[in-house]
């Protein structure tokens, strides 16, 4: 155990100074995967083929009854819904309402798996500048061990780099594809819900006398 933080420290330290701002990424990284983790957790659609029945069948009572129980997005969804109406507009306006929580941090993993790559390069070319100033020195070098530090940077920070990026690009490919299928699932909300619209209208239509219009 006493060993440990003096490992990470000379591993922190052979990496050179772009090993700083990948350990920030690699922080950051987890931490928004594990807010992510949670909010998928707790938005597994459960209740979406349930919801799609009650707005098909005009429902409203039962569809306010599940949105006031969860926090769900697609609740929430088909809540606003069946409160203002299942027309276009109200339906543009819940989806409005509720992709910022389906996208959220979305954009932060995306970056951080492309700077994360970038910051192992810029260390590799820093440990190489480092390794030429020594080999075009005016001082002859006796220990190789002075030239391979610079090479042994530039190799621990590309590695770090792209440990940083993959860690990250898996559960970013894999948030993505949740991210796409919720909203599949809002749009199948919303045609139930346009479906259920119609046919109450349909049905609250006075039926025609043929006698008066012969």
């Amino acid at each position: 155990m006493p060993n440990e933080p003096s490992g990470f420290l000379e591993l922190m330290d052979r990496g050179g100074v772009a090993m700083w701002p990948l350990l920030a990424l690699s922080v950051i990284s987890i931490s928004l995967v594990i807010e992510r983790l949670w909010f998928w957790w707790r938005n597994r659609g459960r209740d979406v083929s349930r919801l799609a029945a009650a707005l098909r069948q005009g429902r409203t009572a039962e569809v306010l009854a599940i949105a006031g129980d969860q926090a769900d997005v697609h609740a929430r969804f088909a809540g606003i819904l069946a409160e203002h109406g299942a027309t276009e507009a109200v339906a543009a306006e819940a989806a409005d309402a509720v992709r910022p929580a389906i996208d959220r941090f979305m954009i932060g993993l995306s970056t951080i798996v492309t700077a994360a790559p970038m910051l192992g390069i810029l260390g590799t070319v820093l440990g190489i500048i480092d390794s030429f100033e020594l080999l075009g020195g005016e001082n002859a070098i006796t220990d190789p061990n002075e030239v391979s530090a610079g090479i042994a940077q530039a190799l621990v920070s590309t590695a770090a780099g792209l440990v940083v990026a993959l860690s990250t690009l898996f559960p970013f490919m894999a948030f993505r594809a949740r991210a796409e299928r919720a909203i599949g699932r809002l749009e199948a909300l919303a045609a139930a819900a346009a479906q259920g619209r119609e046919s109450a209208s349909a049905v609250r239509a006075p039926s025609r006398d043929p006698a008066r219009s012969s």
